[in-house]
């Protein structure tokens, strides 16, 4: 998905529905990094307004939302979180993200969750002459696509639901049946809601993406109960404060193990990255002068094609990084980037060369980082970014 720093998104620049997106990233993208996964600074109209770009142009936008839960599951699965380093829009579904961002500097401000963007799309006005958006389930309890589906269609809102299916609990093999593809596909819907659990959910959309003709995918998971009514959500006031976990228990006793778990890795992220790393932002951030004499440049050699990075690189000069990833994504050749003059990199260089990584293991084309100093790399664990140290063959 296509937009610039302030989310005017050109149809012309999306990729292609029919293909995978993370082919050539979008390094326009206003991402930071926090907890090693990629977040787009975006409002919750920000949010709206790309989704109904998407519907509006057919152009294709995998749309993830992680939440913490979501989060500490990705530090342990790499599969997991390439599916969020390969989406087109990722958004902080989760207020201790937005606390951590508080934490250590970063202008991820608003909680975006996924629940509340499909509720916006869903009460917005339709202008005079435009369909209501389509909409697909995919997942859930048994019977609870179709209530969804049904509830959608008996109440007036901008959408409409056109089909639904229970898959039950196979394998993503299992789920992806040229049946069940064709399915989705002659519904002709707008936005596929899949819900089969993040992890499962994610997978399923990584493996059917090129095939799936729907503009808008995301893994929603508790939406379909929401919509269904077998649910209720948290009221607005415990989600602002952080406390609709509260809520999910009691609406859903089984997660109390779930957010047990979750509060204990929290504790742990705190102590080993989140604080030391509020710590090192304060006492070591590179002067101006760093990040203004700092060296991006590509150069394709007969073998290898080479990002070579030196000096303070980020939020400051990001532009330049842009433009050196546009052309390194561009090459076929193995990617090697020489850290030998790097000092600094921040969350926003981190998160763009998140997206190039997510590129590269996608093309199976390799992947090396070269002589980075221990700073540096204290740095990249910081961020819970170590995996892209890790060369890719």
């Amino acid at each position: 998905m296509t937009q610039n720093n302030e989310f005017q998104i050109a149809p012309e620049e999306l990729a292609p529905a029919t293909t995978m997106s993370a082919a050539i990233p979008d390094f326009n993208r206003d991402v930071f990094c926090i907890l090693g996964l990629p977040f787009d600074r975006v409002s919750l109209a920000d949010a709206e307004r790309i989704a109904r770009a998407a519907v509006d142009s057919r152009q294709r936008c995998f749309l993830s939302t992680p939440n913490l839960n979501f989060a500490i599951a990705c530090l342990e699965d790499p599969q997991f979180r390439l599916s969020v380093i390969q989406s087109d829009l990722s958004i902080a579904d989760g207020m201790p993200l937005i606390w951590i961002a508080r934490a250590t500097g970063l202008p991820i401000t608003e909680r975006v969750a996924g629940s509340s963007l499909f509720q916006s799309l869903r009460e917005a006005a339709l202008p005079a002459g435009t369909l209501p958006m389509r909409v697909y389930f995919f997942g859930g309890p048994p019977g609870v696509a179709q209530a969804a589906c049904e509830k959608l269609n008996a109440a007036s809102s901008s959408m409409i639901g056109v089909g639904y299916d229970s898959p039950g609990f196979g394998s993503i093999e299992d789920m992806s049946d040229a049946a069940s593809i064709a399915r989705i596909n002659a519904s002709d819907a707008d936005f596929l809601v899949v819900a089969l659990g993040a992890k499962k959910g994610q997978a399923w959309i990584q493996h059917n993406l090129a095939q799936l003709k729907a503009p808008l995918i995301s893994h929603l998971g508790a939406v379909v109960n929401f919509v269904a009514g077998t649910v209720s959500r948290a009221p607005t006031w415990a989600q602002k404060t952080g406390l609709e976990w509260l809520w999910r228990i009691k609406e859903e006793p089984q997660l109390w193990r779930r957010y047990w778990n979750d509060g204990l890795g929290l504790l742990t992220l705190l102590a080993d990255r989140v604080i030391p790393l509020a710590l090192a932002r304060r006492r070591q951030m590179p002067s101006r002068a760093l990040f203004d004499t700092a060296v991006v440049a590509v150069e394709e050699q007969e073998d290898d094609c080479i990002l070579t990075l030196s000096g303070a690189i980020g939020q400051a000069n990001i532009a330049r990084l842009r433009a050196a990833l546009q052309t390194a994504a561009r090459s076929h050749k193995p990617l090697v980037l020489d850290c030998a003059g790097l000092d600094h990199v921040d969350s926003a260089a981190l998160a763009l060369l998140m997206l190039l990584y997510g590129a590269c293991h996608q093309a199976k084309r390799p992947w090396a980082l070269l002589a980075v100093k221990p700073a540096v790399r204290r740095q990249f664990e910081l961020y819970c970014a170590q995996y892209l140290l890790e060369p890719l063959a």
